[in-house]
């Protein structure tokens, strides 16, 4: 049997969580999008659309440049 470790004698370990980019992106084009179309700002349909959707194809750029950085 393993002789009890107690929490002192235990090395101590960082953990690291790495940071989803695309996720905190998404979360923040989302933020953005929905206080411009509460405060009226944007009103159009169309371009409301498209800048979610080029906001999103954005946050993949980003996501997959960090991913290839991290890697290397």
């Amino acid at each position: 049997m393993r002789p009890d470790v107690t929490h002192q004698q235990a090395p101590r370990q960082r953990l690291l969580h790495r940071t989803d980019w695309m996720a905190l992106l998404s979360g923040l084009l989302f933020v953005v999008v929905g206080i411009l179309l509460v405060t009226g700002v944007i009103d159009d349909f169309v371009l409301l659309l498209s800048l979610l959707i080029g906001g999103l194809g954005l946050a993949g750029v980003v996501a997959i440049v960090a991913r290839s950085i991290r890697r290397s």
